[in-house]
């Protein structure tokens, strides 16, 4: 658990980088794959991450710039990744900013439950993580090779001496 706001920013920037990796390999004819038919697109998913962030922080007390037009999801590939670029740059600043280490060990209510903040913004990283991870699966399903995030895709198997990975 984070006992520093940097403790956090250390591995928010870490995540966000990640993500933006994620993010940075979306084609604009990716954006419209489903999970299934009545399903959420790729573009949904990745615009919901992008724009739940300020809406997430605020709840918490935290003051950021929403995102304008967050209401409609870009055609744009690009758009989407520079706009989570900048959305959890300005997370990251409005953390640093409005809160102290000691404002970690604060409880509120977290969705029903009594939660420090320091658990909240576990939250949002984790968060962060389930929709990436749904993102790579689409991208896959869509014909894209997905970035590489806590290790690497099956493409890259063989620069460790595997052909094909096990299953």
């Amino acid at each position: 658990m984070y006992v520093t706001i940097s403790n956090f920013i250390e591995e928010w920037n870490k995540e966000a980088l990640l993500t933006q990796n994620v993010l940075d390999g979306l084609t604009d004819d990716s954006l419209k794959q489903q999970v299934y038919p009545e399903g959420r697109t790729l573009g949904r998913i990745a615009w919901h991450l992008t724009t739940c962030m300020p809406e997430y922080l605020a709840e918490f007390g935290l003051k950021m710039e929403e995102v304008k037009n967050a209401e409609n999801i870009p055609i744009s590939a690009k758009e989407i990744a520079e706009t989570f670029k900048n959305v959890s740059s300005n997370a990251a600043k409005a953390i640093e900013q409005q809160w102290k280490d000691e404002t970690l060990n604060e409880v509120q209510i977290a969705f029903g439950r009594k939660e420090t903040n320091a658990q909240i913004l576990m939250g949002l990283i984790k968060h962060t993580i389930h929709h990436r991870g749904q993102m790579t699966v689409l991208m896959r399903q869509a014909g894209l090779k997905p970035f590489g995030v806590y290790g690497p895709p099956k493409e890259e198997w063989v620069h460790f001496g595997v052909e094909n990975p096990p299953l």
